[in-house]
């Protein structure tokens, strides 16, 4: 922190109007006031709710209802027009108490969301990525139905009984895998984010997209199971000599790219489960490549085939894409693996609209793919001072970490920043500190591994926009 937010005067100070913020939230009411409603809102269902033995008409009611339940299930509408994405359209009672609600399974047995939750993934205009709605996500996780997604090619449609993974190359022993050889083996279960390496990177020269999930919606946090890669390559043998890997997808695409050998004898994935349950068809169903805390284009999709050699392969996709330019000097970077410490504040973020002054908590993700995130500083004066944020647990390697930061808006224009730093001391950088690094970038490629601080320009009338920093 800054000398201005370590003042112990200024923490106490602060503090207090923290707190005296914090009462103010809500309408009070009166203890009169408050057993009227209660009064308004009893029915004859509540009768033995309370008693420490049901009554004889209380078990008559019970045993009523249950017949009722049981003979007039809520069923859904015969339109589903007015639900949004992953739920159902149901009728909705004016009073809940007063009548049985559905039963169980109507929806077909896999469940549905709330219809009165409508966020979903945003879709470029090209239709080959979509965007997680990280304004409003909640902890660390994202659903496997709001994961983002990027393809080349389309999503391809794969029989999971007719689809093998073949490792060959400089191996003793040739192998071909099938998803329930996979599945026999040990597997484990960890926590990582994935994120496209040109996320925000139309950003770096001035704003662009109006909200958090235009920006940085290229990013999400699963629990991923699988088998260890290297647990496979010992099964095969390595000859001497080896150092890189082909890793080649079954899409129309057909992506490659190369792995240094030592990514994949450490912490790299074979997956077929995502959140507890198979891996999604846009996520490279039935198994795919999961290399953590690198670019995601790496972690190669609908994965079919290992090819382990002792030099890079230096595809398509490593070449002409995926390389950092670096305009300063007309040269490209190769081979840029790794996702820097980052992070993004999502409340309050673009369009969102800040009823009036008073308390708010800024929130927000920050992620490394170097290892955990261990600050986060929070900015409401455009870079001018700073103060620590707090972080919420669990905190991970190579996984999203949420930071939450108490606040007094006073109704005056504001401009938030937050910067992550991770355990290896390295700190998110500025878009100018970036621009002096490799050059500026004004058109073609994406600037990729754009990993600069974000701001939010807070308006007197509440109204939050991206903005460029100067």
């Amino acid at each position: 922190m800054t000398g201005r937010s370590m003042d112990p005067e200024r923490v106490c100070a602060r503090a207090q109007a923290i707190a005296g913020a914090l009462g103010r939230l809500g309408e009070p009411i009166t203890e009169t006031q408050a057993r009227e409603i209660a009064a308004r809102q009893k029915c004859d269902c509540q009768e033995g709710m309370f008693a420490l033995a049901p009554t004889r008409r209380g078990l008559l009611h019970g045993a009523g209802v249950a017949v009722a339940v049981s003979a007039s299930a809520i069923l859904p509408r015969t339109t589903f027009a007015k639900a949004p994405p992953g739920a159902v359209d149901y009728q909705v009672p004016e009073d809940p108490t007063k009548e049985p609600g559905r039963l169980m399974g109507v929806d077909g047995g896999y469940g549905s969301r709330s219809q009165f939750e409508t966020d979903v993934r945003w879709v470029n205009p090209t239709r080959t990525a979509s965007f997680t709605p990280l304004q409003a996500s909640y902890g660390t996780i994202t659903p496997s139905g709001l994961h983002y997604e990027r393809h080349h090619a389309g999503i391809p449609n794969i029989d999971p009984a007719r689809h093998r993974l073949i490792i060959h190359g400089m191996v003793d022993r040739p192998i071909k895998y099938s998803l329930t050889d996979l599945k026999r083996l040990p597997t484990v279960s960890r926590t990582y984010f994935l994120e496209c390496s040109g996320t925000t990177g139309s950003e770096i020269m001035k704003a662009r997209e109006p909200t958090v999930q235009r920006t940085h919606g290229l990013v999400s946090t699963s629990e991923w199971t699988g088998v260890p890669l290297s647990t496979l390559l010992k099964q095969t043998g390595l000859k001497p000599g080896v150092a890189w890997v082909l890793a080649e997808g079954s899409d129309a695409a057909v992506m490659t790219r190369s792995v240094p050998i030592d990514k994949c004898l450490s912490d790299a994935l074979v997956v077929f489960a995502q959140n507890g349950e198979a891996i999604r068809p846009e996520q490279g169903y039935p198994m795919r490549l999961l290399l953590p805390g690198w670019e995601g284009n790496i972690s190669i999709k609908w994965l079919r085939r290992l090819e382990v050699s002792d030099k890079p392969f230096y595809t398509r996709e490593e070449t002409s894409k995926y390389t950092d330019l670096i305009t300063k000097t007309g040269k490209a970077r190769i081979f840029t693996f790794t996702m820097e410490a980052k992070s993004v504040i999502t409340f309050p973020s673009g369009e969102m609209n800040l009823p009036g002054p008073g308390f708010y908590e800024i929130t927000g993700l920050a992620w490394s793919g170097r290892g955990k995130i261990t600050r986060v500083e929070i900015s409401t004066d455009g870079g001018k001072s700073w103060s620590l944020a707090a972080l919420q647990d669990p905190v991970l390697p190579i996984s999203q970490t949420r930071f939450r930061f108490p606040w007094i808006w006073e109704g005056t224009p504001a401009v938030i920043q937050s910067r992550a730093t991770d355990e290896t001391g390295y700190t998110q950088p500025t878009h100018q500190q970036l621009i002096d690094e490799r050059g500026p970038l004004e058109s073609g490629p994406l600037f990729y591994h754009m990993n600069g601080i974000q701001s939010w320009a807070i308006a007197p009338d509440g109204s939050v926009k991206n903005v460029h920093p100067t």
